[in-house]
């Protein structure tokens, strides 16, 4: 996959002439509705059938060697260029493909029955795990139902390794209490384990995955005794054990969603943990980012001095906000949107996609028929190659998504440029 950014004067017709391909290629990667319109500033997935590099200005061979990671040798000799100095803006450059790393990606779901499973024979393909989000402790010991019927029967078929998830959501939320009234209790953990054991064995899962939030920062050492007596009950029958934790800076960060969270105890007691590294731009604050790299870097920094970095899953999103403006802290909440449906937006309102280079994500304004002004931060093509890249250069063990259900067609064909998704389900 070669990514193109639209310039002004662009058309179908061109980058298929330029990129070697059809235009119904270009349309069926990037699902575009309206094949006459692009948009300045968006980005498109050229399905090329081999991976050039167009030079930009002040790029050099050796910036560019090292951003598909080859030798600067293997660049000059598959382009037989006589002197490394003597490229220029606009050239393109083939760029030898070199063995794929191979990760795990999960993904999380919230919808469940046939739609639900219709998203998951979509992209099952591109994905290690399925976390159907979720199932629910109650302060008991027991669980809430969960619907999950469909949803496994896709996994099967998709070859994707299923993990039940359990979290102490409860009341329209994580509940602080709920998880203190399970953790104060080795009885009530006791029959949750037991109950997870239940439904583990009988509906085929693969896995756990612990969300427990809010965690008050004084259950701190009761939530790490909890997740080693749960990680040892189930490795004993055979199956894997992670968790989800916020996305830190420092061991001592302060804040109900941060303290619980032991970085260094769950990347040694358990197989794999799920970095959130996403929601600096959220739905109730400020517009930004949903995931910025250079916070998401500055997490993954903390993260490899507690966590072995094969044991590291870093969390992307697939969505983004409308925030309406100005903002105003406690009004209306950014309602999420989809890449897709950003795209749709931009195009409706005829406005350029901007880029933001230190976050590295896309945004842009625009006016709704009401004449009220609002922002749009989302997902691209670039923002998630410069993720990809990341997982990378930290050698992690693979991303982990959320949520399924925001179409982003131009993140799978990406991913599956980028690695090769490992399956344990034959």
């Amino acid at each position: 996959m070669e990514i193109h950014v639209v310039q002004k004067g662009d058309t179908l017709w061109q980058l298929s002439r330029r990129y070697g391909v059809s235009i119904n290629d270009i349309a069926g990667a990037n699902q575009l509705a309206d094949l006459n319109l692009l948009i300045i500033g968006q980005s498109l997935v050229i399905p090329t059938p081999m991976q050039y590099h167009i030079v930009q200005p002040g790029e050099s061979l050796w910036a560019i060697a090292n951003r598909y990671g080859i030798s600067l040798q293997e660049l000059v000799d598959a382009n037989r260029i006589s002197s490394p100095s003597l490229i220029y803006p606009g050239q393109r450059l083939v760029i030898p493909r070199k063995r794929k790393p191979t990760i795990e990606a999960n993904a999380y779901i919230e919808i469940t029955g046939p739609a639900g499973a219709q998203i998951v024979n979509q992209v099952g393909e591109y994905l290690t795990y399925l976390s159907p989000f979720s199932y629910r402790a109650k302060a008991d010991g027991t669980m809430v139902p969960f619907n999950d019927t469909e949803l496994l029967q896709a996994t099967r078929s998709n070859r994707d390794a299923p993990l039940m998830t359990i979290t102490n959501f409860g009341e329209g939320g994580f509940n602080s209490e709920l998880a203190h009234a399970i953790l104060a209790d080795t009885q009530i953990q006791n029959q949750l384990i037991g109950n997870l054991l239940n439904v583990m064995k009988s509906k085929g899962y693969f896995g756990l995955n612990i969300d427990f939030e809010y965690v008050l920062p004084g259950d701190r050492n009761l939530y790490n005794q909890f997740i080693e007596r749960v990680a040892g009950r189930l490795h004993q029958e055979g199956y894997s054990v992670s968790s989800a934790l916020a996305p830190k800076l420092s061991d001592e960060q302060k804040g109900l969603l941060y303290e619980a969270h032991d970085y260094a105890f769950h990347g040694r007691v358990l197989d794999f943990v799920v970095l959130m590294t996403y929601e600096w731009g959220w739905s109730g604050g400020p517009p930004m980012a949903v995931a910025p790299i250079n916070q998401v870097r500055k997490v993954l920094d903390f993260a490899v001095t507690q966590i072995p970095r094969n044991k590291i899953m870093m969390g992307m999103p697939l969505y983004g906000y409308d925030w309406t403006l100005p903002y105003v802290a406690g009004g209306k909440w950014a309602p999420t949107i989809s890449p897709q449906e950003a795209l749709r937006r931009a195009m409706i309102h005829r406005v350029s996609i901007q880029y933001d280079p230190v976050a590295q994500s896309p945004f842009f304004y625009y006016v709704d028929a009401q004449g009220q002004n609002h922002v749009v931060w989302f997902e691209d093509a670039r923002s998630v190659q410069v993720k990809f890249d990341t997982v990378k250069q930290y050698n992690l063990r693979g991303v982990s998504y959320w949520v399924l259900g925001n179409p982003f067609p131009q993140n799978w064909l990406l991913l599956a440029d980028n690695f090769q998704i490992k399956k344990y389900v034959g």
